[in-house]
């Protein structure tokens, strides 16, 4: 499939793309061959194949949430460097 100037128009104006006359020619390639590729996996047999979400085979293992102890405005501030009643103080970072 060939892409053509006024369709590679719509794509750069719906996806914020601001280029050149050089660059527009490189894109209206690359974006011809991405979608030749495409056309070639439909040459495939995919009948029976489940389709997969990821590449890795890893699960996320997650704890359980559950309600615990938590810690105490004493306990966290104990060993701050310094601190003002209930709260942290920390160096100002933005002027």
């Amino acid at each position: 499939m060939k892409i053509d100037n006024n369709t590679l128009k719509k794509i750069a104006h719906l996806a914020r793309l601001e280029f050149d006359e050089a660059g527009a020619e490189k894109m209206t390639k690359d974006m011809t061959q991405i979608l030749d590729w495409v056309e070639k996996l439909n040459e495939v047999d995919t009948e029976g194949v489940e389709p997969i979400t990821t590449m890795s085979s890893e699960v996320n293992v997650l704890r359980e949430d559950k309600v615990g102890e938590h810690l105490s405005h004493e306990k966290g501030l104990k060993n701050a460097p310094q601190k003002d009643s209930d709260y942290f103080r920390v160096p100002k970072v933005m002027e």
